[in-house]
């Protein structure tokens, strides 16, 4: 089950419902799919910059569905919650805040996030939350202007920025940089180290496919976001290269072959196999289906799609 276009909070509770109830995976793309992207490029920016997960403060720009499932998946991978700033449109939040009692009823997920971080208890907005921060992570509201140079450069030496909003970043990639950030990430293609939903769903949904999961957990989406970015590290690592494209469509047996594995470990799998067997019929789906598009476009049964 692919859920879509569904409002928080409402998609926290469907979605954690179904996965209790169901016994086929069920995924909601805006929550687990960009999470387990933006943990694969957040993963290499940390080895450019040498810095380690669990040492580093992060800030989040925005508390909708997109980083209430990144603050929880990049805890899962290492990041201490009390270095986490979380801001939503009334500033960051944390346990005391006036508001923050009535998130218990109306919005739990939230309310847990208030609870675990900002062990500084700080107050304040984006100026204050990006104060000495190691990494900004926005998925708020289109810019620019969003955030501010002077903010970025009241970042930690190194930072990394990841401003997500679309059609236009939170800030341009180029002020950020101007302003002290050593690795920039967008959700534009025309710009480098493109956060991309595509480089997640496909090979997860294909890996959980092959072993006949009974879900996709977190742990799943983990071991998605280890081989993606392990395949960018293979290619070279670079400030303008952090996370594969699209176009290195080796990326999806590799992801699948890693999330059927998890799978496997995890006991959710209906069938098991080798790790050479899963890679072997994962690689032959997707080229079969390749070629099949590709025949399909020469053939003129289906337009090519625009240059």
């Amino acid at each position: 089950i692919n859920l879509e276009d569904i409002e928080k909070p409402k998609c926290f509770y469907i979605l954690e419902k179904l996965r209790k109830e169901m016994n086929i995976p069920v995924w909601h793309d805006d929550q687990q799919g960009t999470a387990t992207v933006t943990l694969a490029a957040l993963m290499n920016a940390l080895k450019l910059v040498g810095k380690k997960i669990n040492d580093v403060v992060v800030a989040l720009i925005g508390a909708g569905a997109a980083n209430i499932a990144i603050a929880r998946l990049i805890i899962s991978a290492g990041v201490d919650p009390g270095k986490m700033r979380v801001v939503d449109t009334k500033g960051i939040i944390y346990a005391e805040r006036e508001d923050v009692d009535k998130l218990q009823f109306s919005d739990p997920w939230k309310y847990d996030l208030a609870i675990k971080t900002n062990r500084e208890k700080i107050v304040g907005d984006i100026p204050e939350a990006l104060k000495g921060a190691d990494v900004v992570i926005a998925m708020s509201k289109p810019g620019p202007g969003v955030i501010k140079k002077e903010w970025i450069k009241s970042m930690a030496d190194d930072a990394i920025v990841f401003a997500c909003a679309n059609p236009i970043p939170e800030i341009w990639p180029w002020e950020a940089k101007e302003a002290g950030a050593k690795i920039v990430s967008t959700g534009r293609s025309d710009f480098p180290n493109q956060v991309n939903n595509s480089l997640g769903f496909p090979g997860i949904f294909r890996g959980a496919l092959d072993v006949r999961a009974k879900t996709i957990t977190d742990e799943m989406c983990i071991a998605a976001a280890t081989e993606l970015a392990k395949i960018a590290e293979e290619k070279g690592l670079s400030e303008d290269y952090i996370i594969p494209t699209m176009e290195d469509w080796e990326v999806y047996p590799r992801e699948a072959t890693a999330v059927g594995m998890k799978a496997i470990e995890l006991g959710l799998a209906r069938v098991k196999m080798s790790e050479d067997e899963l890679y072997e019929t994962a690689y032959n789906t997707i080229k079969n289906a390749r070629e099949l598009v590709h025949m399909m476009m020469r053939e003129g049964f289906i337009p090519s799609p625009p240059e």
